[in-house]
């Protein structure tokens, strides 16, 4: 495909060689505005914002997915096979499953359970297990350590559905995985695929065994600054 793609309008010099990827189009905005020197505007194609500058002197981008692996699919995809990007850190929200996991502490996503037949595309026969790259996991793990905060590293579950009729998602938990988001499975399919990086750090927004722990849209999209500052901090050049 040239660029631009149909997704993203800029030239494949403007994107770093790591781009963070929250879902949130403001979340990507409020990390450009809030950490970012000489951040510049390098797309906007459905009001996906992506940004370019300089964290503490390394260049480094932040666009936004928007919801679900079917958007993450396409951008990362984008982003990893047109415009030559390296690593691609997610920094989303998730709800967790585990009562030692509450609201704003991170999760560090080893591995992406999922209910999606996105791997499906690649003809295998089999299931194929999404795994971040080990050697952000262990980036993200030491970052977290040094800057005192509360984290685990495991499974996530990325799933297709947020309203789920038929079952509830906690049965994940009878296997240990952590908590569940939209994201992670896909990105690592097509970080796979592409042979490049990729990982999913989460902060957690809701506790799903006491719903009365929610934060509101505006907190998921500005409270989550530990999680931003360890993507930033671990980011590649």
């Amino acid at each position: 495909m040239p660029i631009p793609t149909a997704h993203i309008a800029c030239k494949k010099e403007d994107f770093a060689k790591t781009v963070l990827m929250p879902g949130d189009p403001l979340r990507s905005k409020f990390i450009a505005e809030t950490y970012l020197d000489d951040a510049v505007l390098v797309n906007d194609i459905r009001g996906v914002q992506g940004y370019t500058g300089y964290y503490k002197g390394k260049r480094v981008s932040v666009m936004a997915s928007g919801m679900g692996q079917p958007s993450i699919g396409i951008y990362s995809y984008e982003l990893f096979n047109f415009y030559d990007v390296s690593s691609i850190i997610r920094v989303g929200s998730c709800g967790s499953f585990q009562p030692d996991l509450k609201p704003c502490d991170i999760v560090v996503a080893m591995g992406a359970c999922t209910n999606s037949n996105f791997a499906s595309q690649f003809g295998l026969n089999g299931n194929f297990a999404p795994i971040a790259d080990f050697g952000l996991v262990r980036a993200a793990a030491d970052q977290c350590e040094k800057m005192g905060v509360n984290y685990r590293v495991g499974n996530v579950f990325s799933s297709d559905i947020f309203y789920n009729d038929v079952y509830s998602d906690l049965d994940w938990r009878k296997l240990g995985v952590l908590g569940v988001e939209m994201e992670a499975a896909a990105l690592y399919c097509n970080a796979a695929r592409a042979g490049k990086k990729a990982l999913c750090i989460c902060s957690v927004s809701d506790y799903l065994l006491d719903m009365s722990q929610n934060m509101d849209a505006d907190s998921r999209r500005t409270a989550f600054t530990k999680m931003m500052e360890v993507a930033l901090e671990i980011a590649e050049e």
